[in-house]
């Protein structure tokens, strides 16, 4: 024999399972900002193209704002001396001022038959204007030069300075077997050396002067093309991650309206 519910018993009932959707809510929306956050947490660096061994290629430094509340303002990257590179020139970037500092060599470097006795050993952007706001990125482009022989990848250590003068130290490197750093230092892989040595971003024979006095003028218009595709890049990104946090907060709305309206009925 069946017993019918109560309007009290069926009134709990509907909380109960209200609640238990809003958990769920919470739930789905802690891992979908947890794993946005894992997406856009590290600076990085990539290659245009290819980034062989002995030649000259252009890079992006990718800068993420991880903060709601704070914008970045300064980004610095370092170089490593152990193998360093005579060529480092930033492109342009609207709203931020590059400094190049170039520091002295050890032991001397052979480059296009003359000795280099300095290097780059710090770049460092800084914002003319409000930065790199929340929910947004900004990439460097970067050309470098010659790239080492006898190395299988560069390490960039950077610091990432906030509006609210927090600053971010991504220094740490990668040891063989562990997990990933908290703040892991980004790192350009460098491929197998080209027949001509100069990788894929190698330059022409006419900008070969160019090379001489620190400059690769051919890598420097790849960086201008890339910077539009960039740009391009980052407002879908923006936008699809701006649709997504604006789904969660419709469905987390849902939820509450719904738990709202059963201790209405409750009532």
């Amino acid at each position: 024999m069946s017993v019918s519910r109560t309007p009290a018993r069926r009134a709990s009932v509907r909380r109960v399972s209200a609640v238990r959707a809003a958990l769920a809510g919470g739930i789905a929306l802690s891992s979908v900002a947890l794993l946005s956050g894992t997406a856009f947490a590290h600076v990085s660096v990539q290659p245009q193209g290819e980034a062989a061994k002995g030649g000259y290629a252009t890079v992006n430094i990718k800068v993420p704002n991880e903060r709601d509340n704070a914008s970045t303002v300064k980004l610095e990257v370092s170089f490593p001396l152990d193998h360093p590179l005579a060529s480092v020139m930033p492109q342009p970037v609207p709203g931020w001022k590059a400094e190049v500092t170039k520091s002295k060599l050890d032991k001397p470097l052979e480059l296009h038959g003359r000795t280099i006795n300095e290097a780059v050993s710090k770049v460092t952007w800084t914002a003319e204007g409000t930065g790199i706001g929340p929910g947004q990125f900004q990439q460097f482009p970067l050309s470098l030069g010659q790239l080492p022989e006898n190395a299988d990848e560069l390490v960039l250590k950077s610091v990432q300075t906030y509006s609210n003068k927090e600053v971010v130290r991504w220094i740490e490197e990668q040891k063989e077997g562990a997990e990933e750093p908290q703040n892991p230092a980004p790192v350009l892989k460098l491929s197998a050396a080209s027949d001509d040595h100069h990788g894929g971003a190698a330059p022409s024979a006419s900008a070969s002067a160019g090379e001489k006095d620190g400059h690769d003028d051919k890598a420097g218009d790849k960086a201008q093309k890339d910077t539009a595709s960039a740009s391009s890049s980052s407002s879908s990104d923006t936008t699809a991650r701006i649709l997504g946090v604006v789904g969660i907060l419709v469905g987390v709305a849902g939820v509450a309206f719904g738990v709202l309206a059963g201790r209405r009925r409750s009532a």
